[in-house]
């Protein structure tokens, strides 16, 4: 076989296996934007946002080659316990995405993005759960319930989180978005409930190999803290009945839930030693370490938006530590992404 014909089969099969969760590298990179843009850094958030609008313009052609080329694979995956939940970061990067343009004052193309993020999410929300839980792929579901289903959570506070930053022009649409914005809100932080007490069944009644403790893992943390950046985000909205009627809960509810995310950090530290250290699991790229950076990223931004809110310094001083390790995770995977993606070719051809 000639080299071309190698690299378009090996292409191809990469297409063919790509995971449904790669859209966190969107989140990942255009939530530590966020996170320079609030510290000063406003080149290196720009130079980052652009970087995650391509990253999204490019996964989105090979989703689409994917659903033309690989249907039967993709059909598979949204019934797999495993994967099915990844395709919520589809969602969650539109929302980022705009909040990083809402940041630069591209308002339209923000709302467009929000749209986009709320139709898949509204489709998603009721298509993929009934695919898991009521089609299956055949196995048994709580044993194979991990990290990957509080994207789903994660996935509606984003769009609180994007919805908040809009500012519609007159007093009825500002009643509508407040309203959206609280049941997007609430409806992650339920999920996140829920979703929280299946993984502790499934951790209790089978346990959990080194093997099977996988990144994603550390997205239930980030839940949290988009909830707490959701949170402060409504607190902050224009007073339209809604929001006045959710706004005390919300405000009471987000120190606990940044003070819960901050006590999961060396929870999940000391999970991924065990891993990697004690276990020898090897620490290599896979597109599942975006889902820890995004946590980090966010966590970062939580604690800087919850700090300078509620008047906490220590909470913003905990937040710009944050941010460090959270652009130094995004350096060591963006790396890592780069050289597996120099070495194909070069695989390709012995």
């Amino acid at each position: 076989m000639s080299a071309p014909s190698s690299l378009l089969v090996r292409a191809d099969e990469s297409i063919a296996s790509l995971a449904p969760g790669y859209f966190a590298l969107v989140m990942a990179s255009g939530i530590v934007s966020v996170g320079l843009g609030m510290t000063g850094f406003g080149a290196a958030a720009r130079a980052l946002l652009v970087l995650a609008l391509v990253a999204a313009a490019v996964l989105v052609v090979l989703f689409a080659l994917r659903a033309l080329r690989h249907r039967a694979r993709m059909r598979a995956d949204a019934r797999s316990p495993e994967r099915a939940f990844g395709f919520f970061t589809i969602v969650a990067a539109a929302s980022v995405l705009a909040v990083g343009l809402q940041a630069e004052g591209a308002g339209g193309a923000a709302l467009a993005l929000l749209m986009l993020g709320a139709a898949i999410w509204a489709v998603l929300g009721y298509v993929m759960p009934w695919q898991v839980l009521m089609t299956r792929d055949g196995g048994r579901i709580l044993e194979r319930t991990d990290g990957s289903w509080f994207v789903w959570s994660v996935a509606s506070q984003s769009l609180a989180v994007g919805l908040s930053g809009v500012r519609p022009p007159d007093g009825d649409a500002a009643h509508l978005l407040g309203a959206l914005t609280v049941m997007a809100w609430s409806v992650g932080t339920i999920l996140y409930a829920g979703i929280a007490v299946l993984v502790i069944l499934r951790v209790v009644h089978f346990g959990i190999t080194p093997e099977q403790f996988q990144p994603t893992y550390w997205v239930s943390m980030g839940a949290l803290a988009i909830a707490v950046v959701a949170g402060t985000a409504i607190y902050e909205m224009p007073p339209v009945p809604m929001v006045e009627a959710a706004r005390g809960l919300i405000g009471g509810t987000v120190v606990i839930f940044w003070c819960f995310a901050l006590w999961q950090i060396p929870l999940l530290v000391g999970a991924g030693a065990w891993r990697h250290l004690v276990h020898r699991v090897p620490l290599r790229y896979e597109p599942a370490l975006w889902s820890m950076v995004f946590p980090l990223g966010m966590f970062a931004v939580a604690s800087m938006r919850l700090g300078r809110s509620e008047h906490l310094p220590l909470a913003e001083a905990v937040g710009e530590v944050g941010l460090v390790v959270a652009v130094l995770a995004w350096v060591a995977v963006a790396g890592g992404l780069v050289l597996t993606l120099v070495r194909a070719p070069a695989a390709s051809r012995r």
